[in-house]
């Protein structure tokens, strides 16, 4: 897959096919659009481009400095239509004069810079200010100016509408099952490992102290997860406890700890990418150690039941 930073020193193709969002998961709905995409644009014989923007629009558009929980990183955008067999990856640096853009200068652009054969759009979606450019609008163009506009509608799972705001809503919920139904694949959090104050070592049970490689990264609800890990290029089954640790700090730090099953080397200052397959349990607060390494135990267990690296 190509990728192009901004729309410069791009060839214009005729056969393009586009689409253009912020596609934040690349969830199973946005799965439904990029596969139509990559699909129409190999049985015409062009090339298939997405258009999305980094930071999220919604970094730059909320008000009061409140930042939007991400669901996936550029890089991880990348990856995911790379894999879907996306031929061109154009990022926009997404600023308060890219929100002011009229969908008739956007539209201009992708025309004189892409080419365009065809626009996908999902059923939700409008570009430009105050999102003027809804499917009808870009659909009536599309019939005067020569290009085709298709509209693909909502992916249905189990009777809901997919959407990334009920993947955030899952994992603020620390239902990480029902995130990867959505998903497609599991939620993952990669970031570096750091130092923390020791406590797992001095127990037996060594942890990762995980610092988020995007401070915008959303980091699910308290508690304790199965994870896989991946780290060093190995894959490993781990235990994961995200929290203030109330039984033994004032609360206040929240911290990502996880303890690697299959796995014992020294990863300080190593770069770790978390899968979350299953909840095990809420952030509790013990009455001592011994109640504490009990359910440590407990927890170990049902991570080690976890019986494959899916």
């Amino acid at each position: 897959m190509l990728r192009s930073n901004g729309f410069e020193n791009l060839q214009p193709n005729p056969r393009s096919v586009v689409t253009v969002g912020a596609f934040d998961g690349v969830h199973r709905g946005h799965q439904q659009i990029i596969g139509y995409l990559v699909e129409k644009a190999r049985e015409i014989g062009g090339r298939s481009v997405v258009v999305t923007f980094d930071p999220h629009p919604q970094e730059v558009l909320r008000r009061g400095g409140t930042t939007v929980s991400i669901l996936t990183t550029l890089e991880e955008r990348a990856r995911e239509f790379e894999r879907l067999g996306v031929d061109l990856l154009v990022v926009v640096p997404f600023t308060t004069e890219t929100a002011a853009t009229s969908w008739r200068n956007f539209l201009d652009t992708l025309k004189s810079q892409l080419g365009l054969a065809e626009i996908v759009m999902g059923y939700d979606h409008a570009f430009g200010r105050n999102r003027e450019g809804t499917p009808s609008v870009i659909r009536r163009a599309g019939e005067a100016e020569g290009f085709a506009v298709t509209e693909i509608g909502p992916l249905l799972v189990d009777g809901v509408t997919v959407s990334s705001t009920k993947i955030r809503a899952a994992l603020l919920e620390g239902d990480v099952a029902l995130a990867a139904h959505y998903l497609g694949r599991p939620y993952t959090l990669s970031g570096t490992v750091i130092r923390g104050d020791g406590r797992g070592r001095s127990i037996g049970l060594p942890t990762a102290n995980i610092a988020p490689d995007h401070a915008a990264k959303l980091v699910p609800s308290n508690g304790v997860y199965c994870v896989t890990v991946e780290v060093e290029g190995e894959e490993a089954r781990g235990m994961t406890n995200i929290g203030v640790r109330p039984s033994f700090t004032d609360g206040r730090i929240r911290t990502i700890e996880t303890h690697l099953l299959d796995f014992d080397h020294d990863i300080y200052h190593t770069s770790i990418t978390l899968r979350f397959r299953r909840f095990v349990r809420s952030e509790q607060t013990f009455d001592g150690p011994q109640a504490f390494l009990a359910q440590l135990a407990l927890d170990r267990a049902a991570c080690e039941s976890e019986a494959s690296l899916q």
